[in-house]
């Protein structure tokens, strides 16, 4: 038999029960973990211009690595958000380890309860859907000049300034216009 596909059929069943298992769980948990790479990482900072003086949010953090790779990098502030107390728990132990808790802060909560206005830069590795309903809070909470990078998923007819392909993923910018 094939191996990736001994793989496919291996793995595929766990992959679906523990996203079953987390929407059980958490009922309001819609997007799987599925980390981003670092090479990844490095390329969505880079689309964004991200700068010292930046404030940037990650929304479905995860484990941290953006906010943590940014305030790392290129000394700037931000604030991880995501439903999942164990990955906020891991996002914090990331940061200590890095020596950049001082700069970043994880939030357990639901991504569209969180107060965005004061963000510069935001990330996001969400679902289609998830960013089609997430588009109207951004236009109506993001300052004109805010960037938005998104890994993998674009946000239908709202089209990107930019695009790339980096290492087997696609990202997105988006600009905050004027209204």
């Amino acid at each position: 038999m094939n191996k990736r596909l001994l793989l496919v059929v291996g793995i595929l069943p766990a992959l679906l029960y523990a996203q079953l298992h987390d929407s059980w769980s958490n009922p309001k948990k819609v997007v799987p973990y599925v980390p981003t790479g670092p090479e990844t990482v490095a390329a969505m900072l880079k689309l964004a211009g991200v700068e010292k003086d930046d404030l940037l949010m990650d929304l479905g953090c995860g484990d941290g690595r953006i906010v943590i790779v940014a305030a790392k990098e290129y000394g700037t502030h931000g604030i991880g958000v995501d439903i999942d107390p164990a990955r906020i728990k891991e996002a914090n132990q990331n940061a200590r380890k890095e020596g950049v808790a001082n700069m970043v802060e994880f939030r357990q909560a639901d991504l569209f309860d969180t107060d965005i206005r004061k963000a510069t830069v935001v990330t996001l590795y969400l679902l289609p859907s998830v960013n089609m309903k997430l588009r109207p809070k951004l236009w109506r909470e993001l300052k004109p000049g805010t960037r938005v990078v998104s890994h993998t998923f674009d946000m239908g007819d709202w089209k990107p300034d930019k695009e790339e392909h980096v290492g087997g993923s696609d990202i997105f910018l988006w600009v905050i216009k004027e209204r």
